[in-house]
């Protein structure tokens, strides 16, 4: 179940619970609502402790390079400059 299926049952649930005055025989229509509402709660929850840790970073930093000169007792320092470089990896879920 996805957020938008979560919402979807949240909210359905609501109608039911909170706005609608139908009666049917042999069933609640407000139970039914706040039944609904707890399964968009919980799929909800479970949809984002499985589905957000498949999301990784990599940060990957690179050094300054040294560049030499004619002379091998000669070295000559590039600044301290550092570049990061992030690159994400989304992994697709399995269908």
């Amino acid at each position: 179940m996805g957020i938008g299926a979560s919402i979807f049952l949240f909210v359905v649930g609501a109608i039911l619970a909170f706005a609608v005055d139908a009666r049917v025989s042999g069933l609640d229509i407000n139970v039914v609502g706040w039944i609904l509402m707890l399964a968009g709660i919980m799929g909800f929850a479970l949809t984002m402790t499985i589905w957000s840790p498949r999301r990784r970073t990599v940060v990957r930093e690179e050094r300054p390079t040294v560049v030499r000169e004619e002379s091998p007792t000669v070295v000559r320092r590039e600044p301290r400059t550092y570049r990061r470089i992030e690159e994400r990896e989304d992994i697709v879920p399995p269908e």
